[in-house]
């Protein structure tokens, strides 16, 4: 089996993984695509052909990934035609964009707690859910910044 084929059997797993986690299978696919490529970029006819897939799934994947940062339009001078990469930084950016729903789980939980008042059974359980997405807001932003230093110092 050549490089090429290993590199697409090994964006097929982890597409397959990304979609038995909740990501759409196209979406996935589109995204693993970007990812394994050996180009620096790809068009959304280059993803058409490598997935067989038709033009209006390239379109809704892309419009998935594109706002939560796992991939980018890029330009491309003398084309016509957008190119998209997968970007880069993009895990830690996606981890980043967890930090709102840990937030807002906190929140959730804090809401119950008034509702259900400070000494109950419900407020018990929920106290734990407040401090266990708090406790995650607080490492986790100050987590993705060593990363990104390490990461960086690495590279450099």
């Amino acid at each position: 089996m050549d490089s090429r084929q290993r590199l697409r059997d090994a964006a097929e797993k982890l597409a397959l993984t990304l979609s038995q986690g909740g990501m759409q299978k196209t979406t996935a696919r589109v995204m693993t695509a970007l990812l394994y490529t050996e180009q620096d970029t790809m068009t959304a006819a280059d993803l058409c052909q490598e997935l067989s897939i038709s033009s209006g799934a390239v379109s809704t994947a892309v419009k998935q990934l594109l706002p939560i940062g796992l991939i980018e339009r890029v330009p491309a001078p003398g084309s016509r035609r957008d190119h998209y990469r997968f970007r880069r930084g993009a895990w830690a950016t996606l981890m980043s964009q967890q930090n709102a729903m840990l937030a807002t789980m906190g929140e959730a939980a804090q809401e119950g707690i008034n509702a259900a008042g400070e000494d109950s059974v419900t407020s018990r359980r929920l106290h734990e859910m407040r401090d266990f997405y708090t406790y995650m807001t607080n490492e986790m932003i100050p987590l993705i910044d060593r990363w990104r230093e390490r990461y960086a110092a690495e590279r450099n």
